[in-house]
């Protein structure tokens, strides 16, 4: 659970998702574009996740739903097909900028094992190419910018970390070596 003042959590709770309304609601009707009228059932909005949740999630006993939640677009099929082709090769970035703590927070509120399984073997497989990078002694002004400018920014603060690892081993090696 992230703090209440987590600014990547507030981030997150930003990221718009897909909502169709089940009922039909007065004076919503701007949330559609419309002049303030109400809000029919089966109008598709996009609503931050934090309200999207809670409109979701709260219900009368023996009522549906004010809303049901869609799958949002950095986690759609298309998406999914494209990390299990090469993972390496997606701008996670251009999706969603917290993309990681963004699925988390989606998977939260649907089943979706084999998503749970693609997400897993992407961070993997990009992990392992972000420790590479880390480890290279030019960093991101390698040619490798391209790939670096893609990573979500759980991905920036991993590769942070492992840069600033193998600098600090490389600086005790160097003072190792003089003793």
């Amino acid at each position: 659970m992230s703090s209440y003042y987590d600014i990547d959590a507030i981030l997150t709770d930003a990221q718009k998702v897909p909502c169709t309304f089940e009922l039909t609601v007065p004076h919503l009707g701007y949330m559609d574009g419309s002049s303030g009228g109400e809000m029919k059932s089966g109008t598709k909005v996009e609503l931050p996740l934090w309200l999207g949740e809670m409109l979701a999630v709260s219900q009368r006993l023996g009522t549906s739903p004010l809303v049901t939640l869609d799958i949002p677009e950095p986690l759609s099929a298309r998406v999914m097909n494209a990390l299990k082709a090469d993972p390496r090769t997606v701008d996670l970035r251009a999706l969603a900028p917290h993309f990681y703590s963004f699925a988390i927070r989606i998977l939260e509120l649907f089943e979706e094992e084999e998503m749970v399984e693609v997400l897993s073997e992407t961070f993997q497989k990009r992990a392992a190419e972000i420790a590479d990078h880390a480890h290279n002694p030019r960093g991101a002004m390698s040619d490798s910018a391209e790939f670096l400018r893609g990573l979500d920014e759980t991905e920036r603060a991993l590769f942070r970390s492992a840069h600033d690892g193998a600098k600090a081993m490389r600086s005790w090696l160097i003072e190792m070596s003089k003793k």
